[in-house]
């Protein structure tokens, strides 16, 4: 369920929240991530963003991959592992209520949303938690904080991080991205998916190709099996996100 900002960062009823200070500036926080550009692991940048805004766990997740089962949509994360595999099931509840012009236009404000009562989190973490969504090409990324309980996150530091969390990424998943589908789909394939992209059926498709009807149908059943899609309509959406076609 989405929250209001002020139902978001009040989650103590017995004493005013402080506003969060930064622990590090916006001049240190650039030179950090300038040194995940050159070479530092992800976790270290999105550990920067993390502490620049005064938050505690970060999560960094996929839009594109299925999370009907197991955790392939977890780029990189330090939450505890118990609260990642519950939130599988509330991230695809959560896109399954929006259109996706509503999810366009979510990109860079931060969101705020509640955890259910029965996830365990660490001591003097809030239930709430800060989504924060953005474009690496045509994927889609989840930048989601946990942070205490008795801090209202800064509105400038979270626009900071919106961007800047893009950056991070562009410069660490971008490429991965590109080189992990191309590798995951044979030529064939990608050949046949190409096609369905252009509204040829199975036969037609066959005939292009010159191999057989049954043969065409296997390979796009594979293409669908290796995007965790259910439909041709689906990994034709799959490939045009992914700049397959």
């Amino acid at each position: 369920m989405e929250m209001s900002r002020s139902d978001a960062v009040w989650s103590s009823e017995t004493a005013a929240p402080r506003v969060c200070g930064r622990k590090i500036s916006r001049e240190q926080l650039i030179r950090r991530l300038g040194e995940v550009a050159s070479g530092a692991g992800l976790g270290n940048g999105l550990a920067a963003l993390t502490e620049y805004v005064g938050a505690t766990h970060y999560l960094l997740a996929r839009h594109d991959v299925s999370q009907d089962g197991g955790l392939d949509f977890v780029v990189c994360s330090d939450w505890p592992f118990d609260i990642v595999r519950r939130l599988s099931g509330i991230i695809a509840g959560l896109h399954a209520k929006i259109t996706e012009l509503e999810r366009c236009l979510a990109q860079l404000q931060p969101a705020f949303h509640t955890m259910p009562d029965d996830i365990g989190l660490p001591r003097g973490v809030s239930r709430s938690y800060c989504a924060v969504t953005f474009s690496v090409g045509r994927t889609r990324f989840s930048l989601m904080l946990l942070f205490p309980e008795d801090v209202i996150l800064s509105q400038e530091a979270l626009r900071d991080i919106a961007v800047l969390a893009g950056y991070v990424a562009s410069h660490k998943i971008k490429a991965d991205v590109r080189h992990d589908r191309e590798c995951e789909l044979t030529e064939r394939e990608l050949e046949c998916l190409f096609w369905i992209a252009e509204g040829k059926t199975s036969d037609e498709i066959a005939v292009i190709l010159g191999i057989s009807r049954n043969t065409i149908n296997n390979y796009i059943t594979s293409v669908m099996r290796k995007t965790a899609t259910r439909t041709r309509s689906e990994a034709i959406a799959h490939a045009v996100r992914n700049n397959l076609v």
